[in-house]
């Protein structure tokens, strides 16, 4: 989607806006009336569950499309919160679609991004209603070593922008499980973790755990 923002600017009034850490980009409930690209930083989204607790739904990191999944309806669905310092780019949605009418290619990069977005969503359905803590922490940070990738960053060693008590809601764990599991991980020399920096140390071991199979 970076390599469209030019061509965007023909047709889109592009506003960028800075983030603060714990800054919330929109609330659910707000009027969408605009997308926002994901330029620096991290961001989480979060949902109201039904028992009144905050549910996180995601996190995003550069080139993320964030409120994808608001279209079709007049209000934001979810809340979007900086994790960290970052900045995001704002693109209005009416002129959003203007700009693939007449960008074809445009259109094609929206298209794959909102489709992008089920098969995440379904993937991560899936994981958390099937798969072990154990595996459910290892997918995570497959995921995350594999987005942090597509970026030209390591996969071996990166460092987890969210807290943990993130990570447990988003994965239906309780804080003190995803610590004991990245302590277990650990002890099972698949990682190395200093606070919130993860090294790699078996990255196949790894993948074997995240896709469901007991070492």
């Amino acid at each position: 989607m970076n390599t469209q923002i030019e061509l965007l600017r023909k047709y889109v009034l592009v506003t960028r806006h800075k983030l603060a850490s714990g800054q919330y980009l929109y609330h659910a409930g707000q009027p969408f009336q605009s997308l926002y690209l994901v330029h620096a930083g991290f961001l989480k989204t979060v949902e109201l569950a039904d028992d009144g607790r905050d549910q996180v739904t995601g996190f995003r990191m550069r080139g993320d499309l964030l409120g994808i999944e608001s279209i079709g309806l007049h209000q934001h669905a979810c809340s979007a919160v900086a994790l960290e310092q970052g900045e995001v780019w704002e693109l209005p949605y009416p002129a959003m679609l203007a700009a693939c009418r007449e960008i074809p290619e445009l259109q094609a990069r929206f298209t794959a991004a909102l489709a992008a977005e089920i098969r995440n969503d379904h993937a991560w359905m899936l994981t958390i209603g099937t798969l072990s803590a154990e595996q459910r922490v290892a997918s995570f940070l497959v995921d995350v070593a594999a987005r942090y990738a597509s970026l030209g960053y390591s996969a071996r060693h990166f460092i987890l922008r969210m807290r943990r008590i993130d990570i447990a809601n988003f994965l239906a764990l309780k804080h003190e499980t995803v610590s004991r599991v990245m302590s277990h991980l650990g002890n099972l020399h698949l990682i190395d973790v200093r606070r919130r920096e993860v090294q790699v140390l078996d990255d196949g071991g790894l993948r074997q755990l995240a896709s469901g199979h007991s070492l």
